[in-house]
Parts: C-alpha cells; structure tokens; sequence
C-alpha cells in the first residue's frame, strides 16, 4: 500500500510540474507560417492556400497546428498569410475566433503587408522580420514557429520545457525518417547532449543516423527561440546580402556553431511514437486521408483529450437510402460526414466531406470526396481525390482507364486521379 505522505508528495510533484508548464506555454507567442504556395500539391492548392486545403473529412490541414496550440495552452497565436489566402482567412475568422482577448487570448491574421519594404514574404525568416514590431508589442518570453501544412498531434508545453532545461537559444522539433526520403528535409546530427552539431538544408546525400544506416534525423520546421535571441537574429539575417533568408538554409547554419541548438524528439500528445505527416503532394495527402479508414488508425480524431478543432456547419445527419436489389445505398470502410446522402450507391474504403450526395448505382471505392460534390447516377469511381463543389455527370467513369484520365483530369505520380470543378468545365466553388 502507498503511504499517503508519499502519494501527496507525487501529487504535488505533478501539479507542481504542470504549472511550471502553463508558466512557459502562458508567456508563449506562436506563430504559424501558412503562406506556401503549395505547387506539389497542383489543382488543388490553384484557388487556396495550401493550410486551407480539407483534409480528414471535415477538418482544414492548418486545424492541426492551431489545435496544437489551444490544447497545449499557447493561446497568443499569430497565422502568416500571403499567397491565395481568401478561403484560409474566412475559415479562421469563422472557425477560430472563439479567443477571448480580455483573457489574454488570441488569433492574429499577419498577412504580407509589407510593413518593412515594398517586399513580399521571401522566405520563412523574412515573413517573421517583417512582423517584429508586433512581436516586440506582445513581449513574449518564447516564440514558437510552426509550419502551416502539417498532420500532426503534439504537445509544445513538452518541448517549451525540453527547451527551457536544456538552457537552448533555439530548440528544433525533429523527427526520424527513412534515409530515402531525407532529402526533402532539413537533416540534422546531434551529440548525447541533444545538441545540434550539424544541419544540412534538404542534403542531396543525407547523414544516417549513427549506427542505424537506413534513418535520417529531419527537422520538422517546428522552432522555439528566446525573443530576444530570435530578434537579435533576424536583424543579422536581414543584413545578410546572400541569405535566401529562411530559416533551414540561413538562421540555423548561422547559429549552430556559436549558440545552443538543441534538438528535441518529438512525441505525440500522449508520449508515444509520432504521427506526423507532411501532405505537401497529391500522394502524400491521399494516402494521410486514406491512413484514416483503418480500424485503429496511428491518428485518431475521435480523442477527447486532445479535439481537433474547426469551424462546423450545422448540418443534418448523413443518410442511407433505397434497400432493392440492384439499389441499395451503404458505405463500408469508409468516413462519412454530415449532410451526406447516399442514394442507392455503394461506398467503400472511401472519405466524403460534408453535403455529398451520390446517386443510384454509382460505385465509389478509394476515393476523398470533398464537400459539397454531387455523384450523377451510374458513375465508376476508383482512387480519386474529387475537390469541392463537383458535379460529376451521371454514367462518368474515373480511375480505370489512365490514358483517358490522363487527358480529361490530373494523374498523380502514383496514379491518383485528381478532379477539381475547372475539370469538368464549372468553377463557381472554385475559391472555397
């Protein structure tokens, strides 16, 4: 049995290590960097920025950081915006400004606005130069940076208190991915300190991890900075004439000699093995929203502890209709969001959003259906992304024949089918 000085002593331990981590997260800006353009990712990110893309039925891909955030209790959060911004700035207007500033709380909107020069944002350092003075007005103690355009869980009071213990200037967020695919990262190696003793921006040859060959340690582009050291930086960096000025290529090389980098290994929300995807092309974000269908899948929305938050329209439940042979309406396998109505069509392994509706007959299998899509009758769908606000005629066949695809829509390297409403000849939804 646990005496019980013992277990008040463990309580207190506790309660005393949390409020040692709402201390850091309180007197934290984070600023999310959500102004890519997002090119890999084609037609899909042509009328929106990449951090407004949907993403998980009905989620946007910048949900995740910002969740981050409010459930780890950085609530003073500024999003950078530049390029195609208009679906992204009405989702964070509706969907996020619940903040309440006589709290201390908020969501700033940081567009390009050309407050130093008359220069757009040229690069992930840049676009926080150029929104110092903001900056110095909220008087942070930390700044956290975040990219925009990953899926991921993840608790940043942990790694504002990795930071603050191990005495770092800048602490880089990382994960371990295979050495094949290295090179699309920032590659870093460390000493047993966690140190960070070399950073290579996406290396043509990148350094394995030692004694594990097969594995490279990448940056995440996730950052914690000492304001001042982070204001001090950005000044040099600015004075620089080559720099490109982002923060892999320039800040980090510049810094890692003279200060203390340190490197910190992330986990989920729960401590365990990371779940953490960058859907940048069109085959990474399908296979991410088809990683979702499982039975047990790595990221699991259904948490309570930790909510994905967004804006939600109130809509009916989703609908199954028609029991005939020949016409049954029934999805197996699949997500299915509301104000979704299934009419005599079969679904399967497949993703829809909001407010689709598919007709008698049609067949959809290993597809992410966004929302707002009308199916005509009689359709053949197989492995698809259709974008939002589609109509697909009655009797289309996508996703068998890659030639015809080829000709009439956008084929992924890995021979994903992609659909957008410019495709089929109607744009009007175009913009969300």
């Amino acid at each position: 049995m646990i005496k019980e000085e013992t277990r008040g002593a463990s309580t207190d331990s506790v309660n005393a290590d949390r409020r040692y981590i709402s201390r850091l997260t309180r007197g934290t800006l984070a600023l999310i960097l959500a102004g890519g353009r997002g090119d890999r990712l084609q037609d899909l990110t042509k009328w929106r920025a990449k951090p407004a893309v949907p993403f998980g039925g009905k989620f946007r891909i910048i949900d995740f950081p910002l969740s981050n955030c409010v459930n780890s209790g950085v609530r003073k959060i500024g999003v950078l915006t530049q390029y195609k911004s208009h679906s992204l700035l009405r989702h964070l207007y509706r969907g996020w400004g619940f903040l309440r500033s006589e709290l201390g709380e908020f969501m700033e909107i940081l567009p390009a606005s050309q407050r130093i020069d008359n220069e757009w944002y040229a690069g992930t350092a840049d676009a926080v130069f150029q929104n110092l003075d903001i900056l110095r007005a909220h008087d942070p103690e930390h700044v956290l940076i975040l990219a925009g355009d990953h899926i991921y869980k993840m608790d940043y009071g942990q790694m504002l208190a990795f930071h603050h213990e191990q005495h770092a200037d800048l602490t880089i967020g990382c994960i371990e991915v295979s050495l094949a695919d290295a090179s699309s990262f920032g590659v870093m190696r460390v000493d047993e300190t966690h140190r960070v003793v070399e950073f290579t921006e996406k290396p043509v040859k990148p350094p394995p991890i030692p004694g594990r060959p097969d594995v490279a340690l990448a940056s995440m582009g996730i950052y914690v900075f000492n304001t001042q050291f982070l204001f001090e930086q950005l000044t040099k960096d600015r004075d620089t004439a080559d720099s490109t000025h982002d923060f892999g290529r320039d800040i980090i090389p510049m810094v890692m000699d003279h200060y203390r980098v340190a490197a910190y290994p992330f986990r989920d929300a729960q401590g365990h093995g990371a779940y953490w995807r960058d859907v940048g092309a069109v085959d990474a974000y399908y296979q991410a929203n088809m990683e979702l269908l499982g039975v047990t899948p790595q990221l699991n929305l259904y948490d309570r502890e930790w909510p994905i938050w967004t804006h939600q329209e109130q809509l009916p439940p989703a609908k199954f209709v028609f029991n005939d042979d020949g016409r049954r309406g029934f999805a197996v396998d699949s997500m299915v969001s509301g104000g979704c109505i299934i009419a005599g069509a079969e679904v399967s392994n497949s993703l829809l959003f909001s407010n689709v509706h598919i007709e008698t007959g049609s067949q959809i299998h290993h597809c992410v259906v966004m929302q707002d899509v009308r199916i005509g009758s009689g359709c053949r769908i197989e492995r698809a992304i259709i974008d939002r606000g589609c109509s697909v005629p009655a009797g289309t066949v996508i996703g068998v024949d890659p030639e015809q695809d080829k000709a009439r829509f956008t084929l992924s390297p890995q021979g994903i089918v992609l659909v957008t409403a410019e495709h089929l000849g109607h744009a009007r939804h175009r913009v969300r």
